[in-house]
C-alpha cells in the first residue's frame, strides 16, 4: 500500500512537471509569435506602398489645380519638399513649378506651397508651363533644373534656378539655361533632367524619345562639359522611341537607371510604367535582368499600372534613413483620372530592386 501511494505521488508530480515545462515552452513561443507581428515604431522608416496624407495632388475645375505630375523629392533637414511640373495655363502666363512639403513623415501630411516665379528667357519656347524638375543640393546652396518645351518638338531647354532657402517660393535665383537642343542641330532632346554627383565630378542624365537618354558631365552646376553619352534608347524596339524622365542612383558597386515608359499624359489612358537597368560605371553600358543593353531596348520593369494606380511614372529616387524611396505620379482610376503622387520602397534582391 505504501509503495503504491509512493508511486501515485510520484505519477502525479510527473504529470505536474510535464504541465509546467508544456506551459514554458507555450508561453515562450507565444512571446516569439507576438514578436514577429508586432507593428514598427512610429519612428520606424517606412516600407512598401506608403500611405500619403495632405495635398497630394487634385483638381475640379475652376476650383481646385494642385498639380503633382513628374515629382522630384529632396530633403532639407527633417522637412521634406517634392517639386513638379507645374499648373497648364497659357503661353501668356504659364505655370511654374509647383512646391510642396512635408514636415512630419515621408508620407506627409504634405502641404502646398505653391508655384516658383516663371523667369523671362522661356518665353521663346512659348509653353504653357515649366516641366520635370529635379532638385540637388552642393554647399549649402538647392540648385532646381526644369524643362521648358511643348509636346511633340526637341525645340527645348533645361534651366537651372538656386536658393538656400527651397522652401521660400520667392527666394529662388534663376540662372538661366544649362542645355538646349534644337531641330536639325540636336538628335536629343534637352528636358527630363536629374543631376548627380558622382567620384567628385557632376553629371546631368536627360532625354525624352527623339535619340533616348543622355548623359553629360557639367564642369560646374550650369555648364555642360565633355562628350553626351546615349545610356538608352528604345528606338529599335518602340514607335517614337517611348523612353524618358531618367535618373540614376548608385548603390553598392552599381549605377541604376531608372526610366519611363510608353505613353504618358493620357489620363486613364495612359499606359506609362517604370523600367531599370544597371552598369559598373556611371557612362554604361546599362543593361537589365538578361544582359540586354539598354542601348538596344533592353530594361527590367519593375511598376506598372495596377489597382487605381494608372500610368505610374515620372519618378525620382531618394535614399532617406537607410532605405532607398521613389516617388512617382499616377492618375487615379477612383477619381476619373486625377493626378496624384505616390512614395513606396524599394525591396532588394539579388542586386535588383523589386516593388509590392
Amino acid at each position: 500500500m505504501i509503495a503504491k501511494v509512493k508511486f501515485m505521488k510520484r505519477g502525479v508530480w510527473s504529470i505536474v512537471t510535464v504541465m509546467i515545462v508544456g506551459f514554458l515552452l507555450f508561453s515562450n513561443y507565444q512571446e516569439r509569435g507576438e514578436a514577429k507581428v508586432k507593428e514598427p515604431s512610429n519612428n520606424a522608416p517606412p516600407e512598401g506602398t506608403v500611405p500619403m496624407t495632405g495635398e497630394i495632388g487634385d483638381y475640379v475645375e475652376g476650383e481646385i489645380d494642385d498639380p503633382v505630375h513628374d515629382p522630384s523629392i529632396f530633403k532639407d533637414g527633417n522637412t521634406y519638399y517634392v517639386v513638379s511640373t507645374g499648373m497648364a495655363r497659357d503661353t501668356s502666363n504659364p505655370g511654374g513649378i509647383y512646391l510642396r512639403k512635408s514636415t512630419e513623415t515621408i508620407g506627409g501630411s504634405w502641404e502646398a506651397i505653391g508655384e516658383i516665379p516663371v523667369p523671362e528667357w522661356v518665353e521663346d519656347y512659348n509653353i504653357e508651363h515649366l516641366w520635370a524638375p529635379h532638385v540637388v543640393k552642393k554647399g549649402n546652396t538647392f540648385y532646381l533644373y526644369y524643362s521648358a518645351s511643348i509636346f511633340g518638338t526637341n525645340n527645348s531647354a533645361i534651366g537651372v534656378a538656386k536658393s538656400n532657402k527651397p522652401g521660400d517660393i520667392d527666394s529662388w535665383e534663376d540662372l538661366g539655361p544649362v542645355l538646349t537642343s534644337k531641330p536639325g542641330e540636336a538628335d536629343y532632346n534637352a528636358i527630363d533632367p536629374t543631376v548627380f554627383k558622382d567620384k567628385g565630378k557632376w553629371w546631368m542624365v536627360f532625354g525624352s524619345h527623339f535619340s533616348g537618354i543622355q548623359l553629360q558631365e557639367l564642369e560646374n552646376m550650369t555648364e555642360p562639359i565633355g562628350p553626351v553619352y546615349t545610356i538608352a534608347s528604345r528606338e529599335k524596339t518602340t514607335e517614337h522611341n517611348t523612353i524618358e524622365a531618367p535618373t540614376i542612383f548608385k548603390k553598392g558597386k552599381y549605377y541604376y537607371l531608372v526610366t519611363s515608359w510608353d505613353q504618358c499624359c493620357a489620363g486613364l489612358d495612359s499606359t506609362y510604367k517604370v523600367a531599370i537597368g544597371r552598369s559598373e560605371n556611371v557612362t554604361g553600358p546599362y543593361v537589365d535582368k538578361d544582359g540586354v543593353p539598354l542601348t538596344k531596348g533592353g530594361g527590367e520593369v519593375v511598376l506598372s499600372s495596377h489597382s487605381n494606380q494608372i500610368g505610374p511614372g515620372g519618378q525620382d529616387i531618394l535614399k532617406d534613413r537607410g532605405k532607398y524611396y521613389m516617388v512617382h505620379h499616377y492618375y487615379d482610376r477612383d477619381a476619373n483620372g486625377v493626378i496624384r503622387m505616390q512614395i513606396r520602397s524599394m525591396y532588394w534582391e539579388d542586386g535588383w530592386p523589386y516593388f509590392f
